[in-house]
Order: structure tokens, then sequence, then C-alpha cells
């Protein structure tokens, strides 16, 4: 679980907030834990709807002039373009956006997934002990995600890759055979278990092949034998279609252990940016 925000006052707005857009989607709050996003910037609680329903309210700020874009736009767009992904994705149940003294509030009322996350944080802990059927079904899933169609939603960019992955990674960035359709944030506080759900779909959109699966990969380097297990679910990672992908995820997260975040992430990821420059001799 992420923390609230440093500032009280802000993290009081939230939960104001919060109350507020419950009220106007007509859910009632249940008591039980809240889970903050990164860095505070998204307040999540089960509710439940006028008609009983079991959900969950997801609430996310930004400012005034920065709510727009991929980030923000992101779950109605799933909801729309990828459906439930055969009951994969919690389908959204309602919408409630927003505004004050220049920040913006938009309230995502979403079905409740009844399985627990498999992480408090992105990064791996402990042996998540699933089933073989469940990396099965995930591996369906991505399949299922990365034939549908993404439209105009980019996940990551060509320029970013041209710039970081020679920066972090050391080497000039590959050259991406095939892009796709990814969730692109695939860590193991958006996966349930034992039953598969994927959860936050904010950032969903085309990358290089291979992109979710490597994303999975990096955040299970601190469990070794999930790091394996990830490797056997996806054959497609440490083949030349995946080393596009595999390095922009490397970038990604070095770059945030350069900002001072995913710490514990900072030695495995080193060992992976010196295994793929082996790869590109």
């Amino acid at each position: 679980m992420y923390s609230p925000p440093h500032d009280p006052a802000v993290e009081a707005a939230m939960r104001a907030h919060h109350a507020r857009a419950a009220h106007a989607l007509g859910a009632e709050l249940e008591s039980g834990a809240e889970f903050w996003g990164w860095a505070g910037r998204t307040l999540g609680a089960p509710v439940r709807t006028a008609t009983g329903r079991p959900a969950w309210l997801r609430l996310a700020s930004a400012p005034a002039g920065k709510a727009t874009g991929k980030l923000w736009e992101g779950t109605t767009a799933a909801e729309h373009a990828l459906g439930d992904l055969g009951g994969r994705r919690p389908a959204l149940l309602g919408l409630h956006d927003a505004t004050e003294d220049g920040t913006a509030y938009r309230a995502e009322l979403s079905a409740r997934v009844d399985a627990p996350v498999l992480s408090a944080t992105p990064e791996l802990r402990q042996d998540p002990g699933l089933p073989d059927g469940w990396w099965t079904d995930l591996a369906d899933t991505l399949d299922k995600l990365a034939a549908s169609p993404a439209d105009d939603r980019i996940a990551v960019r060509t320029p970013y890759m041209e710039r970081a992955i020679p920066q972090f990674v050391g080497i000039p960035a590959p050259h991406a055979p095939h892009w796709t359709t990814a969730h692109a944030d695939l860590h193991w506080a958006n996966l349930t278990g034992p039953d598969l759900r994927i959860l936050d779909w904010e950032g969903w959109g085309s990358a290089p092949a291979g992109f979710d699966a490597a994303m999975l990969y990096a955040y299970s380097l601190t469990h070794p034998a999930t790091a394996a297990r990830v490797h056997a679910a996806f054959p497609i990672l440490e083949s030349r279609a995946a080393l596009a992908a595999e390095a922009t995820v490397c970038a990604m997260l070095l770059q945030t252990v350069d900002r001072g975040d995913n710490l514990d992430l900072a030695g495995p990821l080193r060992v992976w940016a010196a295994e793929l420059r082996d790869r590109t001799v």
C-alpha cells in the first residue's frame, strides 16, 4: 500500500472529495482499508451502490490545467475500447468530476474485485503462491489485450526510448520490430489472486512487444524464483523481439531509482542492464 500525501491538507481534501463523489454517484462508503496510490495522487476505498452492489471508488487528483490526456482518461478509454477482457478488467460503473482550488478530481466507480491484490507495493516481497492456472490466465489475457486496438493511445514513445535507454542502460535504443497494446503498469499491486484481475488502467496503450511481461519481470527481481516464473510464462523475454521492451522498462525503472524511488530494485536492475548490454554485443 502506498502512503497518503505528505501534506495533511491535501490528504484531508482527498478524503473529503472522495466522500462527496460517493454521494454524487449514489454510493455509500463501507468500512475497510483505504488504498493510496503513488505519492498520494489517488485514493480508493470500498463502497456499495444504491442497489447494494459491491463496488470500488477510486479518486484521482491533478492540477486543473493538467487534468486531461492519456492518464486522466485511461480508465474510461479502456472501458470503451477493451471491455472487461473476459472478466479480467473490472467494469466501470460511473464517473464524477469536480474542481476546487485549482485541483481537479476524477472519481471512478468500478465493480469491486473480491480477490486481494498480490502485493501492497509494486515490487514483490514474498512468494505469491500462484497456481499454474493463474499464470495461464495472465498470459491469455495479455495476448487478448495485445491484439486489441490501442486507437491513438501510446504507452511509451520512441523519442523517450532513444533518450532514456542510452542514458540508463548504456546501449543504443534497440529497434522494436513489433508494437502491441499493453497495460503498461503491470506490477504486483495491480494484480489479484488467486482469481486474476488486472487493476488500474490509466496508462494502457501501444508499446513494444513484450512490454507487460518485461514490466512484471522487473518488479519480480526482488524475488528471484518468481522472476524465473515470469520468464517461463512469457517466452518472448530474452528474445530479440522483446529486447526493445526490456531495455525500455529497465531504463524507466532505473530512472525512478535515480530520482530516489524503487531503491530495493536498484541492484537487480543494474544487473539486468548489464545482461541487456551483453545481449547487444
